[in-house]
């Protein structure tokens, strides 16, 4: 009798599984700790593959923060309908960015943690993406005021800012829901929503806040 034969995985494939052994280590290891040798080891190939598919340790790292974050960023786009109101766009945004972080907290880590730390290159693609989801934000932030003060001149500038703050305190947030148990996507969706639409829906409103007039004789910082 003639030998198996044994149908020969895709590269693609492959190349998709080692990411996300990668992925798991690095999330969970963190990049300095983790090893070409237990990466190879659970995606169930030999070392040599890894390095002759991606290159290097560093060259590894780099397509995982790619993936990962193309990942996150298409689901928060996926997550929004613009045809609803303000409120529920951010609320579906939010929703969908806290969904993403919870079911992949290894693929986390990675972005919000790993990424930042561990050299330029690497913090310079995570930034790439955050800019993106800024953008995003910025708009849906920018169409709502618009409407709201029924102008539609109304500068970027007047937003930037607010989406800036947002997308942070959203990523801290998500950082601390994973690290919490019990504490679900939904959950900090609806916490995330508490703490900035108050503010957003005051300034939607023609309520902004504003910091009390200095006394004579001071200064701002």
């Amino acid at each position: 009798m003639g030998a198996v034969k044994t149908k020969r995985m895709p590269r693609a494939v492959r190349e998709q599984q080692m990411l996300d052994a990668a992925v798991q280590i690095f999330g969970q290891r963190g990049y300095m700790a983790a090893s070409m040798d237990e990466i190879a080891e659970l995606a169930g190939v030999s070392k040599p593959l890894v390095y002759l598919y991606l290159n290097s340790k560093e060259d590894l790292f780099t397509a995982c923060i790619r993936r990962e974050a193309t990942a996150l960023v298409e689901a928060v786009r996926a997550g929004v309908r613009r045809d609803l109101p303000a409120d529920r766009q951010l609320w579906e945004g939010l929703g969908a960015f806290f969904a993403h972080t919870a079911r992949n907290p290894d693929a986390w880590a990675v972005l919000h943690l790993q990424a930042r730390t561990h050299g330029e290159p690497f913090a310079a693609e995570v930034a790439a993406m955050r800019e993106e989801i800024v953008a995003f934000v910025t708009q849906l932030i920018l169409a709502a005021a618009r409407e709201a003060h029924r102008d539609p001149d109304l500068p970027e500038r007047e937003v930037a800012g607010l989406a800036e703050a947002l997308v942070g305190a959203a990523e801290s947030l998500a950082a601390w829901a994973n690290a919490t148990p019990g504490v679900t996507a939904r959950q900090a969706a609806a916490t995330m929503m508490n703490f900035a639409w108050a503010g957003l829906g005051d300034l939607m409103a023609g309520r902004p806040w504003s910091p009390p007039e200095e006394r004579a004789g001071t200064q701002a910082e």
